[in-house]
């Protein structure tokens, strides 16, 4: 099981990743595509990303909006993995535009 981040911690992380927020309990990131397509695209790629790292982010889907939360369940919190995924997703989010 893998170690939940602090508050602090995740703090640090998110000066990283610029358009997350969130606290130990979980991070998230609010997209907008071009379309409903291209969001859609969007989403396939993280799965891909997702099943590769075998971590997998909470995805809602509302028309061209995406919001990514990334949380470990089993671990109760964030965790390094969720950081990671975050990154991964923004990679992906960057050259969907």
């Amino acid at each position: 099981m893998a170690d939940v981040l602090t508050a602090e911690a995740v703090r640090d992380e998110l000066d990283g990743l610029a358009e997350w927020s969130g606290d130990p309990t979980g991070i998230s990131r609010t997209v907008e595509l071009g379309s409903f397509p291209a969001a859609v695209a969007v989403v396939d790629r993280v799965a891909e990303a997702a099943e590769e790292l075998d971590h997998h982010p909470d995805i809602d889907i509302r028309w061209r909006t995406l919001t990514f939360r990334c949380v470990t369940h089993s671990s109760g919190g964030v965790t390094h993995r969720d950081v990671e995924l975050a990154r991964r997703i923004d990679e992906i989010v960057r050259s969907a535009r």
